[in-house]
Formats: C-alpha cells, sequence, structure tokens
C-alpha cells in the first residue's frame, strides 16, 4: 500500500484516505508518494481503447491501496463521470496536422476542476459516512475550484463547505456558479484582495492546529493528494490515444497553482513516457521567471482575461522543489519560510538544472491572448477561452516532431465577454446553466483578516468540536 510523507519532512506516514481528509500536513507540507508506484510500457498498452473509468481505477488503485475495496473504488469512479456530458470524458479535438486539444471542461461546471471535484466529494462523503464524523471543508478559489467544489459536495450530508474568492476578481459566471447554490451546507465568502490572499488565509487555518481541530478542517485545492492524483488520468488517456506509450507527446498546459502541470510529472514518474511539458502563463509570470533565473519573486498580481492564472504563489510548486532537490526537507522548509517572510527564494543550481530538464515555459500577454482566441477561430473554426488561449498560444512556441498536447480548461461560455471582445461571438451557456443568471446569489464580503474569517466559519460549521 502507498503511504504518503510531507515534503517538510514530518516523519508521519499516512495512508491515502487520512491524506485526503488532512489535506496539509501538520508541519505545512503537502503530502507526496513515500514511494511512486510505477508501470511497465506492456502494461500502459494494455489500457489502449479502454473507456476512462477503467483508466482511472487503474492509475487511481495504487495510491489508494487497501483503504477503499476494488468494487467501492470502481462504483465511485463510474458515479463521479457519469454527469459529464461526453462520454469519453476528456475528448481530444485536432486542432492542426499536430495539435491536439485535451478538452477537460465537459463536467457540470464546464472547467477542468470538475474532474477531481466530482470524484474527490464521493471518496471523502464515504470515508466520513465510515468513521461516522463531519468535516469543514475551506478552499480558496481564484474562479473555478469553488463552482466544482460547490457543485460536488452540495449533497454531502457530513461536510460544510466554505468557498473564499477574491471579491470582483472573477468572472460573473464563475461567481455565480458558487453563489446561486441553494443548499445549507455551502457558504461563500468574497475577500477584499486577491486569491494569494484567499489562498494564504487557507494555509494560515490549517497551520493552526488549534481552529484546525476545532473544526475538523480538511481542504480541496490542489494542495489535496487526491485532486493531483485524480488529473493525472487525462495524460494518461491522451496519451494512449495518441500513440502512447510508443509513440510520446508534449504537453502544454496554463499554469497558476502548477497542480495541472504536476500531475503530468505524476504521470512521467509512474512510468508513462513522456515529451516537453510547457509551462504556459499569463502576464503573472512568476514561473517562467524562476524557471529562467532560479529566482521565484513575487511581484504584484495582474489582474487580466486569464483570472484563474492570477496567482504568483504557486503552491503545488513546492512537490516539484521536493522532488527535484533529492526529496530534501530541509531545503524545502528554507525556501518556503523565505517564501513567507520576503516574498522570494533562491532555487539552487542543481536543483534548477532539474526541473529545467523535466519543464519549459512560456508567457502570453493579454494581446498574444486575445489574437489567439481569434486564429483559433478562424483557423480551425474551434472557439477557446482565455486560459486554453495562453496554453495555445505558448504552444506555438515550442512546437516539434511530437504530437502537441494542449489543455483546455474552461468552456469558453465562463468568459463570455473577453471571447466576444476578442472574436465578436458571445459564447452559450449549456443548457443546464442557461438560466444561471436567474438565480438568486447568496454570499458574504468580508475583509482579508484571519479572525474575522475564522470566526465566521465557527459560527457556520456543524462540525465543532
Amino acid at each position: 500500500m502507498t503511504l504518503f510523507i510531507s515534503t517538510r519532512g514530518d516523519k508521519e506516514k499516512l495512508n491515502f484516505e487520512d491524506v485526503m481528509l488532512k489535506g496539509l500536513a501538520a508541519d505545512g507540507g503537502l503530502y507526496v508518494p513515500e514511494v511512486w508506484p510505477t508501470f511497465t510500457k506492456d502494461e500502459w498498452r494494455s489500457l489502449v481503447g479502454k473507456p476512462y473509468v477503467d483508466v482511472a481505477e487503474f492509475v487511481i488503485a495504487p495510491f489508494v491501496g487497501d483503504t477503499i475495496p476494488k468494487a467501492e473504488l470502481k462504483a465511485m469512479i463510474v458515479e463521479a463521470y457519469a454527469s459529464f456530458s461526453h462520454k469519453a470524458v476528456t475528448p481530444l479535438t485536432q486542432l492542426d496536422n499536430n495539435q491536439w486539444l485535451l478538452e477537460l471542461y465537459h463536467g457540470p461546471t464546464i472547467a477542468f476542476k470538475d474532474v477531481a471535484m466530482q470524484l474527490i466529494a464521493k471518496l471523502m462523503d464515504r470515508a466520513l459516512t465510515n468513521r461516522g464524523q463531519r468535516s469543514t471543508i475551506v478552499c480558496a478559489t481564484s474562479g473555478d475550484t469553488g463552482g466544482a467544489a460547490v457543485e460536488a459536495f452540495m449533497a454531502c450530508e457530513r461536510i460544510d463547505l466554505f468557498v473564499l474568492h477574491p471579491d470582483e476578481r472573477v468572472s460573473p459566471v464563475q461567481r455565480r456558479q458558487m453563489t446561486t447554490s441553494a443548499s445549507s451546507n455551502v457558504y461563500n465568502i468574497a475577500i477584499k484582495g486577491n486569491f494569494d490572499d484567499c489562498q494564504n488565509q487557507v494555509k494560515a487555518m490549517f497551520n493552526d492546529n488549534a481552529f484546525r481541530g476545532e473544526v475538523a478542517l480538511s481542504g480541496v485545492n490542489s494542495i489535496n493528494w487526491a485532486r493531483i492524483m485524480a488529473q493525472v488520468v487525462y495524460y494518461v488517456t491522451s496519451s494512449l490515444a495518441l500513440g502512447g506509450p510508443d509513440k510520446i507527446c508534449d504537453y502544454t498546459v496554463p499554469t497558476g497553482n502548477f497542480g495541472d502541470i504536476f500531475a503530468a510529472y505524476v504521470a512521467h514518474k509512474m512510468g508513462l513516457p513522456m515529451g516537453k511539458r510547457i509551462v504556459a502563463t499569463n502576464e503573472n509570470d512568476i514561473l517562467k521567471r524562476a524557471l529562467a533565473t532560479g529566482h521565484y519573486d513575487m511581484n504584484k498580481v495582474v489582474a487580466t482575461t486569464s483570472p484563474s492564472m492570477d496567482i504568483q504563489i504557486s503552491s503545488n510548486f513546492e512537490r516539484l522543489l521536493f522532488e527535484a532537490s533529492g526529496r530534501d526537507s530541509d531545503q524545502i522548509n528554507q525556501m518556503m519560510n523565505s517564501l513567507k517572510q520576503s516574498g522570494q527564494f533562491e532555487i539552487d543550481s542543481k536543483t534548477l538544472s532539474v526541473i529545467n530538464q523535466q519543464f519549459e515555459a512560456g508567457t502570453a500577454d493579454e494581446n498574444a491572448v486575445a489574437q489567439t482566441m481569434k486564429s483559433s477561430l478562424s483557423d480551425s473554426g474551434k472557439l477557446i477561452d482565455p486560459h486554453t488561449a495562453v496554453a495555445l498560444s505558448v504552444a506555438q512556441q515550442h512546437l516539434g516532431d511530437n504530437p502537441m498536447v494542449i489543455l483546455s480548461t474552461a468552456n469558453p461560455a465562463k468568459f463570455p465577454d473577453a471571447v466576444k471582445a476578442a472574436t465578436g461571438i458571445h459564447p452559450e451557456l449549456p443548457s443546464h446553466l442557461s438560466d444561471l443568471f436567474d438565480r438568486a446569489e447568496k454570499y458574504d464580503i468580508l475583509d482579508n483578516d484571519a479572525t474575522q474569517i475564522m470566526q465566521y466559519i465557527k459560527t457556520n460549521s456543524r462540525a465543532i468540536r
């Protein structure tokens, strides 16, 4: 059975269910497998042509181990993806001779976060029911995580969900997907600040052991290992569809918190042959700068048409630093302490060299994003959202002999204003969301103040101990 360890050196080793429910390690670190499960090319070949749910079971089972019986795991996977509008769950669409879009937006909230969130809700609900426990889930969102979490957890009786989003820094569609749920276990908080402020508040709650225990705190941001695990699957299905494991694909991923592209790294660690992994950033280009210079230095967040990537603190980058440094938790602690104290840290040359052997990076500014949305429509008839446009623009700079897979992370209808400004076309919401702007909203606006936010949660959570 796979056990999990903290990137910051906590000696406690936990199984999958415990890691999923804890979210963040007690020392503030992120969980990673103690040993990476690996598969041979023959084992990967055995999955060619199999349904998405079968591939998901194959990929996820080694991480879950014996914490969930095989039949129950398969049933939850099948149920999680039954609501997706495409039978392939995450289908590929060809853009050009050697360019493909991996469409990750066929879930209920039309963004890639559904792929992991729909499954995690079922896994968590089962674990809490079996343990006779309640949980308070707090998540920070730059737009899509919140809506996906609300949709996934609103029917979970044992969970109270609190979603923190930056006030007036998400699209109207994103906000309404969070704030129009009528479920009594869902609470939306608009924070007067940016996404990094929201994320820092969540991390502070996890680092407050008294509060964490009092409300039985858990989290579903991509700091939660279960999120990464679920996202590995679509790298496998897309690779196999394009000739893997005998042929390799390059991947360009619109990147903010580094979770989605870290899932590609995990697939590679599990033995899946893979070409380039390209980090695509918008004007908030801290990751590109860090990979180029070894200097991770926070700037002021710039508001763009791709708000889910308007981030300066890329949480999952810590997992990559841990792996690239040879799992040196002392080094990770030094870097993360420096980031907390001064907003910057240095990556040593050896670690940086390892990272740059595994990843490339590029940036698309607002002009490039708008032009790419326009050219995608004219060249291939494909309407894409701004985040996908960031990735497609960057991908053009890194084309080679391998098929290039560009991750399309959201339906363009989530960002109608930006899409219309670039293309002249107003994308329509799918039918199940057609009345979204007629639904009543419910959310509270709070200052970026830890005491105020934690008191709000304690007042409303049913898990108070």
